[in-house]
Protein backbone atom coordinates (compact mmCIF):
# COMPACT_ATOMS: atom_id res chain seq x y z
CA UNK A 1 0.00 0.00 0.00
CA UNK A 2 3.12 2.50 -0.15
CA UNK A 3 2.53 3.05 -3.62
CA UNK A 4 -1.46 4.08 -2.84
CA UNK A 5 -0.05 6.51 0.20
CA UNK A 6 2.21 7.98 -2.01
CA UNK A 7 -0.18 8.79 -4.33
CA UNK A 8 -2.78 10.31 -1.69
CA UNK A 9 0.17 12.45 -0.40
CA UNK A 10 0.29 14.16 -3.80
CA UNK A 11 -3.15 14.57 -4.13
CA UNK A 12 -3.21 16.12 -0.73
CA UNK A 13 -0.07 18.84 -1.65
CA UNK A 14 -1.82 19.33 -5.37
CA UNK A 15 -4.73 20.66 -3.59
CA UNK A 16 -2.30 23.12 -1.41
CA UNK A 17 -0.46 24.33 -4.14
CA UNK A 18 -3.55 24.69 -6.01
CA UNK A 19 -4.99 27.03 -3.44
CA UNK A 20 -1.60 28.92 -2.86
CA UNK A 21 -0.55 29.54 -6.46
CA UNK A 22 -1.68 31.60 -9.44
CA UNK A 23 -1.37 34.79 -10.75
CA UNK A 24 -1.62 36.71 -6.69
CA UNK A 25 1.03 35.13 -4.78
CA UNK A 26 -0.55 34.17 -1.36
CA UNK A 27 0.97 33.40 1.57
CA UNK A 28 -0.06 29.55 3.16
CA UNK A 29 -0.61 31.74 6.34
CA UNK A 30 -3.44 33.76 4.29
CA UNK A 31 -4.67 30.68 2.75
CA UNK A 32 -5.20 29.02 5.69
CA UNK A 33 -6.94 32.24 7.78
CA UNK A 34 -8.73 32.68 3.96
CA UNK A 35 -10.35 29.29 4.62
CA UNK A 36 -11.21 29.25 8.13
CA UNK A 37 -11.66 33.44 8.73
CA UNK A 38 -11.95 35.89 6.87
CA UNK A 39 -12.06 38.25 8.95
CA UNK A 40 -8.69 37.87 9.85
CA UNK A 41 -6.94 38.89 7.21
CA UNK A 42 -4.71 41.95 6.39
CA UNK A 43 -5.78 41.61 2.56
CA UNK A 44 -9.02 40.95 2.03
CA UNK A 45 -8.21 40.49 -1.58
CA UNK A 46 -6.71 37.27 -0.82
CA UNK A 47 -9.67 35.82 1.06
CA UNK A 48 -11.65 36.56 -2.50
CA UNK A 49 -9.19 35.03 -4.28
CA UNK A 50 -8.91 32.00 -2.40
CA UNK A 51 -12.62 31.30 -1.87
CA UNK A 52 -13.92 32.46 -5.18
CA UNK A 53 -11.80 31.64 -7.61
CA UNK A 54 -9.49 28.93 -6.29
CA UNK A 55 -11.81 27.19 -4.36
CA UNK A 56 -14.32 26.25 -7.15
CA UNK A 57 -11.09 25.34 -9.12
CA UNK A 58 -9.57 22.48 -6.84
CA UNK A 59 -12.99 21.22 -5.96
CA UNK A 60 -14.07 20.83 -10.13
CA UNK A 61 -10.42 19.89 -10.45
CA UNK A 62 -10.95 17.47 -7.82
CA UNK A 63 -14.29 16.19 -9.03
CA UNK A 64 -13.08 15.72 -12.66
CA UNK A 65 -9.69 13.65 -11.98
CA UNK A 66 -11.55 11.45 -9.60
CA UNK A 67 -14.30 10.45 -12.34
CA UNK A 68 -12.18 10.42 -15.15
CA UNK A 69 -9.41 8.14 -13.45
CA UNK A 70 -12.38 5.89 -12.21
CA UNK A 71 -13.90 5.74 -15.23
CA UNK A 72 -10.13 5.06 -17.36
CA UNK A 73 -10.35 1.69 -14.96
CA UNK A 74 -13.92 0.49 -15.91
CA UNK A 75 -13.10 1.73 -19.68
CA UNK A 76 -9.98 -0.59 -19.62
CA UNK A 77 -11.49 -3.79 -17.61
CA UNK A 78 -14.74 -3.86 -19.62
CA UNK A 79 -12.70 -3.73 -22.99
CA UNK A 80 -9.32 -5.42 -21.83
CA UNK A 81 -7.51 -2.62 -23.19
CA UNK A 82 -4.34 -1.46 -21.49
CA UNK A 83 -5.05 1.93 -23.64
CA UNK A 84 -8.80 2.79 -23.37
CA UNK A 85 -9.60 5.90 -21.90
CA UNK A 86 -13.23 7.27 -21.55
CA UNK A 87 -13.59 8.58 -25.23
CA UNK A 88 -12.47 5.18 -26.96
CA UNK A 89 -16.60 4.20 -26.57
CA UNK A 90 -17.82 8.23 -27.85
CA UNK A 91 -18.47 9.43 -24.53
CA UNK A 92 -16.51 12.57 -25.44
CA UNK A 93 -17.60 13.00 -28.92
CA UNK A 94 -21.32 12.79 -27.86
CA UNK A 95 -20.69 15.27 -25.30
CA UNK A 96 -19.26 17.60 -27.91
CA UNK A 97 -21.89 17.28 -30.24
CA UNK A 98 -24.45 17.89 -27.57
CA UNK A 99 -22.94 21.16 -26.59
CA UNK A 100 -22.02 22.40 -30.01
CA UNK A 101 -26.28 21.66 -31.21
CA UNK A 102 -26.88 23.49 -27.44
CA UNK A 103 -24.95 26.33 -28.19
CA UNK A 104 -26.17 26.81 -31.84
CA UNK A 105 -29.75 25.75 -31.97
CA UNK A 106 -30.56 27.29 -28.78
CA UNK A 107 -28.11 29.75 -27.71
CA UNK A 108 -27.27 27.65 -24.44
CA UNK A 109 -24.16 29.23 -22.81
CA UNK A 110 -24.34 28.95 -19.21
CA UNK A 111 -22.02 26.51 -17.65
CA UNK A 112 -24.57 24.50 -15.63
CA UNK A 113 -26.86 24.47 -19.01
CA UNK A 114 -23.94 23.24 -21.29
CA UNK A 115 -23.04 20.48 -18.40
CA UNK A 116 -26.66 19.13 -18.71
CA UNK A 117 -26.69 19.20 -22.54
CA UNK A 118 -22.65 17.11 -22.56
CA UNK A 119 -24.13 14.73 -19.90
CA UNK A 120 -27.27 14.18 -22.31
CA UNK A 121 -24.83 13.91 -25.56
CA UNK A 122 -22.77 11.40 -23.19
CA UNK A 123 -25.63 9.03 -22.38
CA UNK A 124 -27.39 8.84 -25.77
CA UNK A 125 -23.79 8.00 -27.72
CA UNK A 126 -23.16 5.30 -25.21
CA UNK A 127 -26.12 3.80 -25.41
CA UNK A 128 -25.94 4.03 -29.27
CA UNK A 129 -22.52 2.58 -28.91
CA UNK A 130 -23.99 -0.66 -26.74
CA UNK A 131 -27.14 -0.69 -29.61
CA UNK A 132 -24.55 -0.88 -32.42
CA UNK A 133 -22.21 -3.60 -31.01
CA UNK A 134 -25.12 -5.93 -29.71
CA UNK A 135 -26.96 -5.67 -33.35
CA UNK A 136 -22.84 -6.97 -35.29
CA UNK A 137 -22.90 -9.12 -33.32
CA UNK A 138 -24.24 -12.15 -30.47
CA UNK A 139 -23.76 -9.62 -27.25
CA UNK A 140 -21.05 -6.74 -26.90
CA UNK A 141 -17.96 -7.71 -26.98
CA UNK A 142 -14.91 -5.53 -25.98
CA UNK A 143 -14.02 -5.60 -29.65
CA UNK A 144 -16.94 -4.53 -31.02
CA UNK A 145 -17.62 -2.05 -28.52
CA UNK A 146 -14.21 -0.68 -29.44
CA UNK A 147 -15.12 -0.79 -33.07
CA UNK A 148 -18.42 0.78 -32.66
CA UNK A 149 -17.26 3.39 -30.34
CA UNK A 150 -14.35 4.33 -32.73
CA UNK A 151 -17.34 4.53 -35.77
CA UNK A 152 -19.36 6.73 -33.69
CA UNK A 153 -16.26 9.18 -32.67
CA UNK A 154 -15.62 9.53 -36.66
CA UNK A 155 -19.60 10.00 -37.25
CA UNK A 156 -20.27 12.79 -34.42
CA UNK A 157 -16.99 14.51 -34.91
CA UNK A 158 -17.36 15.22 -38.39
CA UNK A 159 -20.71 15.90 -37.49
CA UNK A 160 -19.79 18.85 -35.06
CA UNK A 161 -17.75 20.23 -37.48
CA UNK A 162 -20.08 20.38 -39.90
CA UNK A 163 -22.02 22.73 -37.57
CA UNK A 164 -19.20 24.98 -36.05
CA UNK A 165 -17.73 25.64 -39.69
CA UNK A 166 -21.22 26.67 -41.05
CA UNK A 167 -21.77 28.98 -37.54
CA UNK A 168 -18.43 31.60 -36.34
CA UNK A 169 -20.44 32.21 -32.91
CA UNK A 170 -20.68 29.02 -32.26
CA UNK A 171 -16.96 28.31 -33.55
CA UNK A 172 -16.35 30.70 -30.71
CA UNK A 173 -18.24 29.85 -28.09
CA UNK A 174 -17.42 26.03 -28.61
CA UNK A 175 -13.63 26.75 -28.61
CA UNK A 176 -13.75 28.00 -25.17
CA UNK A 177 -15.21 24.79 -24.02
CA UNK A 178 -13.39 22.29 -26.21
CA UNK A 179 -9.72 23.16 -24.95
CA UNK A 180 -10.54 22.04 -21.46
CA UNK A 181 -10.70 23.96 -18.60
CA UNK A 182 -11.66 24.31 -15.00
CA UNK A 183 -12.03 28.35 -14.90
CA UNK A 184 -15.22 30.07 -15.68
CA UNK A 185 -17.49 27.39 -13.75
CA UNK A 186 -18.67 27.88 -10.05
CA UNK A 187 -19.39 25.84 -7.13
CA UNK A 188 -22.84 25.78 -7.91
CA UNK A 189 -21.75 23.44 -11.01
CA UNK A 190 -19.81 21.12 -9.16
CA UNK A 191 -22.34 21.05 -6.26
CA UNK A 192 -25.55 20.12 -8.72
CA UNK A 193 -23.43 17.51 -10.75
CA UNK A 194 -21.73 15.92 -7.59
CA UNK A 195 -24.10 13.06 -6.85
CA UNK A 196 -23.71 11.45 -10.49
CA UNK A 197 -20.00 11.17 -9.70
CA UNK A 198 -21.02 9.57 -6.89
CA UNK A 199 -23.28 7.42 -8.32
CA UNK A 200 -21.26 6.23 -11.50
CA UNK A 201 -18.73 5.59 -8.39
CA UNK A 202 -21.10 3.72 -6.71
CA UNK A 203 -22.28 1.37 -10.04
CA UNK A 204 -18.37 0.96 -11.00
CA UNK A 205 -17.77 -0.44 -7.43
CA UNK A 206 -20.70 -2.60 -7.25
CA UNK A 207 -18.63 -4.28 -10.56
CA UNK A 208 -15.25 -4.70 -9.18
CA UNK A 209 -15.65 -8.50 -8.69
CA UNK A 210 -17.36 -8.96 -11.89
CA UNK A 211 -14.32 -6.80 -13.84
CA UNK A 212 -11.62 -8.66 -12.02
CA UNK A 213 -13.73 -11.99 -13.71
CA UNK A 214 -13.47 -10.35 -16.93
CA UNK A 215 -9.91 -9.64 -16.80
CA UNK A 216 -9.88 -13.76 -16.87
CA UNK A 217 -11.88 -14.01 -20.40
CA UNK A 218 -15.49 -14.33 -21.00
CA UNK A 219 -15.31 -17.55 -20.72
CA UNK A 220 -13.58 -17.60 -17.25
CA UNK A 221 -16.33 -14.67 -16.14
CA UNK A 222 -19.36 -16.86 -17.59
CA UNK A 223 -18.11 -19.97 -15.37
CA UNK A 224 -17.79 -18.09 -12.12
CA UNK A 225 -21.72 -17.00 -13.01
CA UNK A 226 -21.09 -13.79 -14.21
CA UNK A 227 -23.83 -12.47 -16.92
CA UNK A 228 -21.83 -10.63 -19.52
CA UNK A 229 -24.61 -8.67 -20.82
CA UNK A 230 -25.41 -6.94 -17.97
CA UNK A 231 -22.46 -6.43 -16.95
CA UNK A 232 -21.15 -4.34 -19.59
CA UNK A 233 -24.46 -2.45 -19.50
CA UNK A 234 -23.34 -1.67 -15.53
CA UNK A 235 -20.49 -0.45 -17.14
CA UNK A 236 -21.48 1.76 -19.71
CA UNK A 237 -23.62 3.24 -17.43
CA UNK A 238 -20.89 3.85 -14.93
CA UNK A 239 -18.73 5.37 -18.06
CA UNK A 240 -21.73 7.87 -18.78
CA UNK A 241 -22.06 8.78 -15.55
CA UNK A 242 -18.60 9.45 -14.87
CA UNK A 243 -17.15 10.64 -17.68
CA UNK A 244 -20.02 12.33 -18.96
CA UNK A 245 -20.07 14.34 -15.92
CA UNK A 246 -16.64 15.52 -15.87
CA UNK A 247 -16.39 15.67 -19.57
CA UNK A 248 -19.69 18.48 -18.89
CA UNK A 249 -18.16 20.33 -15.91
CA UNK A 250 -14.35 20.56 -17.30
CA UNK A 251 -14.56 20.23 -20.97
CA UNK A 252 -13.33 17.08 -23.12
CA UNK A 253 -9.81 15.94 -21.10
CA UNK A 254 -8.10 13.50 -22.66
CA UNK A 255 -5.95 10.78 -21.15
CA UNK A 256 -6.82 11.33 -17.27
CA UNK A 257 -8.32 8.06 -17.63
CA UNK A 258 -5.51 6.04 -18.85
CA UNK A 259 -2.62 7.78 -16.49
CA UNK A 260 -5.35 7.53 -13.49
CA UNK A 261 -5.93 3.94 -13.94
CA UNK A 262 -2.04 2.96 -14.66
CA UNK A 263 -0.60 4.90 -11.97
CA UNK A 264 -3.44 2.77 -9.62
CA UNK A 265 -2.09 -0.47 -10.86
CA UNK A 266 1.24 0.23 -10.81
CA UNK A 267 0.70 1.27 -7.14
CA UNK A 268 -1.97 -1.55 -5.71
CA UNK A 269 -1.67 -4.25 -9.02
CA UNK A 270 -5.00 -5.11 -10.90
CA UNK A 271 -7.95 -6.11 -7.97
CA UNK A 272 -10.42 -3.59 -8.91
CA UNK A 273 -12.32 -3.19 -5.54
CA UNK A 274 -8.98 -1.51 -4.54
CA UNK A 275 -7.66 -0.04 -8.26
CA UNK A 276 -10.87 1.91 -8.69
CA UNK A 277 -10.56 4.17 -5.92
CA UNK A 278 -6.46 4.78 -6.07
CA UNK A 279 -7.50 5.22 -9.67
CA UNK A 280 -10.25 8.33 -8.58
CA UNK A 281 -6.88 9.67 -6.32
CA UNK A 282 -4.57 9.26 -9.28
CA UNK A 283 -7.00 11.03 -11.54
CA UNK A 284 -7.59 13.82 -9.38
CA UNK A 285 -3.99 14.39 -8.51
CA UNK A 286 -3.22 14.73 -12.19
CA UNK A 287 -5.83 16.90 -12.87
CA UNK A 288 -4.97 19.47 -10.23
CA UNK A 289 -1.03 19.00 -10.75
CA UNK A 290 -1.48 19.48 -14.40
CA UNK A 291 -3.69 22.98 -13.53
CA UNK A 292 -0.95 24.37 -11.16
CA UNK A 293 1.30 23.72 -13.94
CA UNK A 294 -0.84 25.43 -16.80
CA UNK A 295 -0.92 28.54 -14.34
CA UNK A 296 3.17 28.51 -13.30
CA UNK A 297 4.20 28.08 -17.22
CA UNK A 298 3.55 31.56 -19.07
CA UNK A 299 2.52 33.77 -16.37
CA UNK A 300 0.69 36.33 -15.78
CA UNK A 301 -1.34 34.46 -18.46
CA UNK A 302 -2.11 30.74 -18.03
CA UNK A 303 -2.57 27.27 -20.29
CA UNK A 304 -5.39 25.49 -19.63
CA UNK A 305 -4.92 22.50 -18.41
CA UNK A 306 -6.49 19.99 -21.22
CA UNK A 307 -3.63 20.90 -22.72
CA UNK A 308 -1.26 20.27 -20.14
CA UNK A 309 -2.63 16.96 -19.62
CA UNK A 310 -2.24 16.48 -23.27
CA UNK A 311 1.47 17.10 -23.30
CA UNK A 312 2.12 14.97 -20.94
CA UNK A 313 -0.39 11.89 -21.60
CA UNK A 314 0.59 11.48 -25.14
CA UNK A 315 4.28 10.68 -24.59
CA UNK A 316 2.76 8.09 -21.85
CA UNK A 317 0.34 6.46 -24.76
CA UNK A 318 3.27 5.98 -27.03
CA UNK A 319 5.45 4.28 -24.84
CA UNK A 320 2.56 2.18 -23.67
CA UNK A 321 2.43 1.17 -27.39
CA UNK A 322 5.84 0.36 -27.94
CA UNK A 323 6.37 -1.89 -24.19
CA UNK A 324 2.93 -3.95 -25.86
CA UNK A 325 4.98 -4.10 -29.23
CA UNK A 326 8.34 -4.96 -27.59
CA UNK A 327 6.25 -7.65 -25.21
CA UNK A 328 4.53 -9.13 -28.52
CA UNK A 329 7.71 -10.07 -30.25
Amino acid sequence: MLGASLLAIALLTAVAVSLAVGARATEPASVWLALIDPTALADPVDGLVVRELRVPRTVIGLLVGAALGSAGVVMQGITRNPVADPGLLGVTAGSSFAVVLGISVLGVTAPVGLAGFALLGALLTALGVGAIARAAGAGSTPALLVVAGFAVTAGLGTLTTLVLLGDPESLDRYRFWTVGSLTGRGLDAALALAPLVVAGALVALSLARALDALALGDDVARGLGFRLGPTRTASLVAIVLLAGTATALAGPLVFVGLIGAHAARAAVGGRHALLLPVAAVAGAGVVLAADVVGRLVAPPGELEVGIVIAALGAPLLIALARSRRAVAA
